[in-house]
């Protein structure tokens, strides 16, 4: 049983590095709230001084504001839609025993590791490329028009590309949750004839249920500031550019900070309304 004098011991030893966090926490934050009350020019003079909220006003009553959170929405849904369920029958395949088990699962979590920034380029560049690319090539050899991805299915490429990115993320904890399934009830629903749909629709799916609660959490906290995957590969057009990256391009073309920092914390209070709606709706299945 721990003592009093070990417990204010623990907490010592604990403060550093919780100091350390609050103030890698705080500190960007505190300085994100006061520039967004400022007009701060940085190549026109610096500091303009206290404008209120003109920047709220600003960036709020900009046309491009709305469209940029729908879009940020549909990317985020997208892919945790095709992650999830992916993830699912992925985990599901690699919890057979097959030659080559190890190496299948590796290669199969690898493009988790891949810099966002290089595998959209490969996307880009190999996979859709209109004259060029693998799927063009695919599209002449059955005597199709090869299609320009990132204009013409700008949005659904962009949700193609991220899933790919996070589908071995997903797999990797609905894996784990697979396989701590306890493989006596299935094969007792086996042998009392339940097909293989009944048996995923009313035991493995429940199980996997805190796992995909998990998976969407995490990944809708990383979802909601996806930047460099648009950056390199629409810039922003083509209805694709979502509420950080217009953040980026209203600092970019006003060089104005504070413009910018107020479209940062709408980006946070996005981020929050998502969070605790997700806690509401997901959340209580990792009290189960």
């Amino acid at each position: 049983m721990a003592t009093q004098h070990s417990r204010s011991a623990a907490r010592l030893m604990l403060a550093p590095a919780v100091i350390l966090l609050l103030g890698w926490m705080l500190v960007p934050l505190t300085m994100t709230l006061w520039f967004s009350f400022r007009q701060y020019l940085p190549l026109r003079g610096g500091d303009q001084g206290f404008v209120g909220f003109d920047n709220y006003v600003r960036f709020f009553t900009s046309s491009a504001f709305w469209p940029s959170i729908l879009t940020t929405l549909i990317i985020v849904g997208g892919v945790l839609v095709i992650t999830v369920v992916l993830g699912i029958v992925l985990a599901l395949l690699l919890d057979q025993p097959m030659w080559g088990q190890g190496v299948v699962r590796i290669l199969v979590i690898a493009p988790f590791f891949v810099m966002p920034t290089v595998s959209a380029l490969v996307w880009k560049n190999i996979f859709m490329d209109p004259v060029n690319g693998l799927f063009a090539h695919l599209w002449r050899l059955f005597g199709a028009t090869p299609v320009e991805w990132l204009s013409q299915a700008s949005l659904q490429s962009i949700v193609l590309i991220v899933s790919w990115q996070w589908l071995p993320f997903a797999t990797l904890i609905l894996l784990t949750a697979v396989q701590s399934l306890d493989s006596e009830q299935l094969e007792a629903a086996e042998m009392d004839g339940a097909p293989f749909l009944k048996r995923f629709w009313f035991i493995i799916l429940p199980h996997l249920s805190r796992a995909i609660t998990i998976v969407i959490l995490i990944q809708t906290i990383f979802l909601l500031s996806i930047f460099a995957e648009i950056f390199v590969t629409t810039g922003g057009a083509f209805g694709t550019r979502t509420l950080t990256y217009l953040i980026f391009q209203r600092v970019l073309e006003s060089q104005n900070v504070g413009l910018g920092s107020a479209g940062g914390v709408y980006a946070i209070i996005l981020a929050n309304i998502v969070a605790i709606f997700l806690m509401r709706i997901v959340g209580k299945n990792l009290d189960a």
